[in-house]
């Protein structure tokens, strides 16, 4: 029995005949390599190799990866290269330890004013189905609810009632917390700017109207984006990758119906009533810094902010925050259904899910700035 791997050959002309002997083993790494390289120097100059394995004793995947890597080797120099003799054990493991270049191509040179243009495209195309595939998934679970508001059994209000705290109830400090501070600093910047035309009282108007209009719905709406959608598509995320989803399916239960539905219905119930705690600590923060720093006191304050602002003015708000939530849920979930069966596939997606909540938010806040200056609201 021969300990190492040994290389004999047999030229007849232009082709050439090479036995393989002895043990191709890992045990023979240094061995294999001098092989390897021997299989390489014999054939220059050849066009026709066959590699004969019927006197090999003794092969791993490590000796099969050699050989098959010789032979692939021979056929880029342009050598028709064949492994002979090869009982069925062999042929196994070759299959199983083909060899596999995974050398880099350097990329094809382009014009790079294409390549900008090509890239555009590409976005385009991919947002327009994101978009359809948005609307798709919004008409599923609208259906869903249809079909549940006729059965209100299908409801399950134990789930909504979760949701709902874990939304609202414990998302309230922060959301308090950052509208409260926006307060202060729009106050402060406010009477600072507009003291120098002495008309520091015309902050209050300003506070009112931006933080009632815009500011805590928008503010509440990102916070919401980052804290509970994350959450959403996080949780629906590893539901998919653990296959529960499926496991629903087989049950007979429909997944939007179980997962999506009282995520939705509770973000839309939260969202109001969190844009309007957002309101009252945006403008008791803003009255905060206005007695504190702009010797305005609480009693003007308020007989200011009475005038300045008017019922439609903190509806605005308001009426924005359902759809916001709506958005927010479908996105959501939508990049929750999308994820795949690995970790790096949910981080991705949670991240996709954040990025295109707050998109979505700030274009919808937009279309209904257009829409109420068209109406006069």
């Amino acid at each position: 029995m021969l300990d190492q791997p040994q290389v004999t050959g047999d030229s007849s002309g232009s082709a050439l005949h090479l036995a393989l002997a002895g043990n191709w083993t890992v045990a023979s790494d240094v061995a294999l390599e001098e092989a390897d390289e021997n299989i390489m120097a014999a054939c220059q100059g050849k066009t026709s190799v066959v590699l004969d394995l019927a006197q090999i004793e003794g092969l791993d995947t490590a000796g099969a990866w050699i050989i098959d890597r010789a032979r692939a080797r021979l056929q880029q120099a342009g050598i028709n290269a064949k492994i002979a003799h090869r009982d069925s054990a062999q042929e196994l493991l070759l299959k199983e330890a083909e060899y596999r270049d995974f050398s880099t191509k350097p990329p094809p040179q382009g014009y790079v004013f294409i390549d900008i243009l090509a890239d555009v495209g590409s976005s385009v195309d991919s947002a327009a189905r994101d978009l359809a595939g948005g609307v798709t998934f919004l008409g599923q679970v609208v259906a869903t609810f249809l079909a549940a508001l006729v059965k209100p059994s299908r409801l399950r209000f134990t789930s909504i009632v979760f949701h709902l705290e874990s939304f609202a109830f414990r998302g309230l400090p922060i959301i308090a917390l950052i509208n409260f501070l926006v307060g202060c600093i729009v106050a402060q910047q406010g009477i600072f700017q507009l003291r120098q035309f002495g008309a520091a009282a015309f902050a209050v108007d300003l506070i009112g109207i931006l933080v009632l209009r815009e500011l805590a719905v928008l503010l509440t709406s990102i916070m919401i984006a980052g804290r509970s959608g994350s959450a959403i598509t996080a949780e629906i995320g590893s539901m998919k990758m653990r296959e529960e989803i499926d496991a629903l399916r087989v049950m007979g239960l429909d997944p939007i119906e179980v997962l999506v539905l009282p995520r939705v219905i509770a973000l839309i119930i939260a969202m109001p009533l969190l844009t309007f705690l957002a309101d009252m600590s945006a403008l008791f923060g803003g009255m905060l810094v206005a007695w504190s720093y702009g010797d305005i006191s609480p009693e003007v304050f308020m007989a200011r902010l009475k005038s300045a602002i008017a019922m439609n003015t903190f509806l605005v708000g308001l009426i924005k925050a359902p759809f916001m939530a709506l958005v927010i849920g479908v996105i959501a979930t939508v990049e929750g259904f999308g994820v795949q069966g690995s970790a790096e596939s949910l981080g991705r997606q949670v991240t996709a899910s954040v990025v295109k909540s707050i998109f979505m938010v700030i274009v919808v806040d937009g279309l209904f700035a257009m829409f109420f200056a068209a109406i006069k609201y």
